[in-house]
């Protein structure tokens, strides 16, 4: 009867490890999400505005929160402050961060006009995607090895040999079902970069 607990414990584990794992490498596509939202790839993309902060009645805050932001066409950002006394400070944010773009402002209306990327521009984008792309593929990878470390030691625990290799099987769908999701995200966002 005692075996039969232990061995029902063990093969919970089994599933909370493959969950935890999942949830790991979810995080990882997550990253790579966020991150490529971030590059410009010459269309406007609210997302690129993320990292700006604002001095904001003494402290300083996401540039969403001090202003409406919006995309009226595919080359420009609009930049709308909630309180027009801040359009210098909203301006000066956006010159001190790495967006790259000089704000104009017609005294009402910020606006963002997003160049259109040179050939080189756009190969040294799909470079840098690759580069994260490849971070977040090395998460995945070593998920996966944390994952069969614990399963091994778990045969010394008394899991069984055969549960084990079932539960590499799933680590291993569950590894390949990541990458290729990586994998679509990278390919979607160079398709992106390079279309003129």
């Amino acid at each position: 009867m005692s075996q039969k607990i232990t061995l029902l414990i063990i093969m919970i584990d089994v599933k909370a490890t493959l969950q935890q794992s999942e949830e790991r490498m979810e995080m990882a596509a997550l990253f790579l999400e966020e991150e490529l939202n971030r590059i410009r790839a010459g269309r406007a993309n609210v997302a690129i505005l993320d990292g700006v902060r604002v001095e904001s009645y003494g402290s300083r805050v996401p540039l969403n929160q001090v202003a409406n932001v919006s995309c009226p066409d595919a080359r420009t950002i609009a930049i709308k402050p909630w309180d027009r006394k801040q359009i210098r400070d909203i301006e000066k944010a956006i010159m001190d961060s790495d967006v790259g773009i000089t704000p104009e402002n017609n005294g009402e209306v910020i606006r963002l006009a997003i160049p259109q990327p040179t050939e080189e521009r756009r190969r040294d984008l799909v470079k840098q995607c690759n580069k994260i792309a490849e971070k977040a593929k090395v998460e995945v990878r070593n998920v996966r090895a944390d994952i069969k470390e614990k399963l091994k030691k778990a045969i010394k625990d008394g899991l069984s040999e055969d549960n084990e290799k079932d539960a590499e099987l799933e680590l291993q769908k569950l590894h390949d079902k990541y990458i290729k999701k990586l994998d679509t995200l990278i390919e979607a966002k160079n398709k992106e970069i390079m279309t003129v």
